[in-house]
Order: structure tokens, then sequence, then C-alpha cells
């Protein structure tokens, strides 16, 4: 059992090491060491767990460096999913077999973000250090961050997708790197773009815990239109992922991203609630009948609750007809939201757009690509942000409170 003064260095990245033999734990120091972007804080062998958490609760080390044994696994295993327990936000790299996939599978799905060789080299730790200052959040990084700008049905069929997939393509062109993220029940978003996508959203979410800017690079789907897609799963498959795999899939995009555009469409589950909360605005896209805005929206309202935050949601009227019987007041009132936008009703035009795949917001002769523009515009020139974004633990148990 060894504690190592941090008071004598100033190192890039703390590291806590867990080992099986002591040989092990000597080698481990050596090489994180090494690196020059990492020290060693703390290292005990694995037969004093309950010791080792207790000083890495007092120690605080950034990444916690475990050792799994070729044989006899089990213990290093179980060790891995009680400190991912116990230190959440604490980054664990597993170091192991590479060629057993199963203890690699075991070890991810037990709290590591990174599996390394055993032993790892210098190479691979520097790798895995600098993936994991890529992804860590800097303070006073907020003002750089991007936005996240969501869109729902306040019904069925009130054109969320086509609402999202425009938008997102508006705000690429003009106004800075746009993503999309396909969370619809049945999503068409790569339809839209004409995107035939290998990866997307769903991936993203299952490898939560080893996501990185690389990895999300290798989900994304980059369309013609200059958008990066994060497409829905080819099949409808229930998606129920954490408050956590949440918080750090949105965290990444914003790093990565300006601008970051959900499509919901018409989903109402938990998982609507943990975007919502996230987000920095939610459009509600609905038509101008009293389906859509009197019974719906307000349905759709309260199930958000605490999520979407009265600020926070604008409502979007989509292939919009002025009526006399139906003034902006009457929508506003019966929505519980204010107007952002209209989107002027023309059918075929967007129609034909979306059979040849190709975004009506890139046409630059009709009212609806104008119109697409503008809002983006108007979205763009919105700087305003609830009063602090919610993250990580803070953010998870926010959502447990409203979600229960």
């Amino acid at each position: 059992m060894d504690v190592f003064p941090s008071s004598l260095f100033m190192p890039v990245t703390t590291v806590g090491i867990l080992g099986s033999e002591d040989e092990q734990l000597e080698l481990l120091q050596t090489l994180v060491d090494a690196t020059a972007a990492s020290r060693t804080v703390l290292k005990d062998p694995l037969a004093e767990l309950d010791s080792f958490i207790r000083k890495v609760r007092e120690v605080k080390p950034q990444v916690l460096l475990l050792d799994i044994p070729p044989r006899n696994h089990a213990p290093a295993l179980a060790a891995v999913e009680r400190l991912h327990a116990e230190f959440p936000q604490t980054a664990i790299f597993a170091s192991g077999d590479m060629m057993k996939r199963q203890i690699i599978v075991d070890a991810m799905r037990a709290g590591a973000c990174e599996f390394l060789d055993r032993p790892p080299s210098t190479h691979s730790l520097i790798e895995a250090f600098s993936r994991l200052s890529a992804t860590r959040r800097k303070p006073g990084d907020d003002a750089n961050r991007g936005r996240v700008i969501t869109v729902l049905n306040a019904k069925g069929g009130c054109g969320a997708t086509t609402v999202a997939v425009n938008l997102a393509v508006s705000l690429n062109e003009t106004h800075g790197k746009a993503a999309l993220v396909d969370l619809a029940p049945i999503g068409h978003a790569a339809l839209h773009l004409n995107a035939k996508p290998n990866f997307g959203v769903l991936d993203a979410l299952q490898n939560c815990h080893r996501l990185d800017s690389s990895l999300l690079d290798g989900f994304v789907t980059r369309c013609d239109s200059g958008v990066h897609l994060l497409a829905a799963p080819p099949v409808p498959t229930p998606i129920k992922p954490s408050e956590d795999e949440v918080s750090r899939l949105f965290d990444l995009m914003v790093n990565h991203y300006k601008y970051v555009v959900v499509d919901l469409s018409s989903r109402l589950d938990p998982l609507v609630r943990m975007v919502c909360a996230f987000s920095d605005t939610i459009l509600m896209v609905a038509e101008t009948d009293m389906i859509a805005l009197l019974w719906n929206a307000a349905r759709v309202q309260s199930y958000l609750g605490e999520a979407s935050s009265r600020e926070k949601v604008r409502l979007v009227l989509n292939r919009f007809r002025k009526t006399p019987e139906f003034s902006d007041a009457d929508a506003e009132a019966a929505a519980d939201a204010r107007i952002l936008w209209k989107i002027p009703s023309q059918y075929f035009v967007v129609g034909n757009a979306i059979d040849r795949g190709t975004p009506v917001a890139l046409q630059k002769n009709t009212d609806v690509a104008r119109s697409f523009r503008g809002l983006a515009s108007v979205v763009a020139q919105d700087q305003s942000r609830p009063a602090r974004r919610l993250l990580n633990s803070e953010y998870a148990s926010r959502i447990r409170a409203f979600s229960t």
C-alpha cells in the first residue's frame, strides 16, 4: 500500500492503481509515470479493496486503473463494478487480455470506460488519457458550448421531423456546425436526408461508458447537406438509457457541435423528459386546429413537467394558413406557449423534397425554404439559456425527482 503526495508534482492526470500482484502493480506504476501525461498517486493490491476505496475518497484520482489477471478474473471484474458504483464520475481503465472478448465485454458492462492490453503500452495509455481529456469538461467553457434544440409534435403528424431536418440544415448552412439526433419512435430523418447510416444513436447510447469524440465521429453519418446525423435504429427499438448515459452523450455533443437538433417527433416517455431537461430550446410543432393545440399541446406540456420550464418552450405552427376564427392569441392560450414561427403550407413542395431526399431548406426560391432559413436565424439569435445546465449526478438526481 502506497500513497504518493500530489503536492510534489503537477500531473496532467492523476491515477490510482489496483492490481492483483505486487509485481504487476510496480509495472503499471512505471508505465503510467513514464507517459509524462499522468502520475500515480495511489496503488493497492486487490485484496485491500476497502482500504483502496477509502483512499480514493481522500486523494481523488481522476483515473482508476485496474489489472485483470488472465486467471481468476472474477474478483477484478467485481472490483470494477463496485468502484463504478462508488465513484460514477471517475474514469475506470481496465488492463487485461485483449484476446478474451468476454472479459472485455464484462469489464465494459461493469463500468470501465477503457480496456487496455495487459500490460498496456505507454502509447496506449497516452491515447486513453488523451481521449479522457477530450471529453472532460473544463470550467468556464459554457459560453463556447453548443446549444440543444429539441423538436417534438403537439400531436402525431404535425411535421416535427420535417421541421427538425430543415432547421438543422439551415443552421449548418449559415450559422455553424450542426448535428441532428433522431430519437423519433420510428425515425425518418435518414429518409429526408437521403442517408444510409451504418450506426446511430442506439450505438452511441450503448457505448456511452467509452464514448469520446473519435467514437462519436464513427457513429454519425455525414449527409450531403453537411449535417451530421446520429440516426435512429433501422427498425423500431426500445431505447431506455440511464440519465447519466443521456447526459454524457449530450455533454459530448455540445462540445463537438454548435447546434444539436433533436427530433423527438411524437415520443412521450422518460427519455423525452431527460432530453428536454438538457435542452436550451424546445420547439413544439402544431397545426392550427383545436385538437393539436387545446388538447394535445396541453397534455404534452403537462407530461414534460419541470423538464420543459416555460421559458424554453416555443410554438412553431406548421402548414400554417391564416383563418379568421383562430387568432395567434387563441393558439398561444391553447398551447400555453408563445408562437416563435409560422411555416407556410406548401404540401407538394415539401413532399417532393422528402421523396427526393433533398431537404426543402436547400431550395432558394420557395416560401417554405425561406421560412426554414428564417426560423434558423431566430433560433440562432436566441442565445438565452436556462440559469444553469444540469450535468452528471446533479442532473440525474433532478431527472429522477420528476420521473418517478
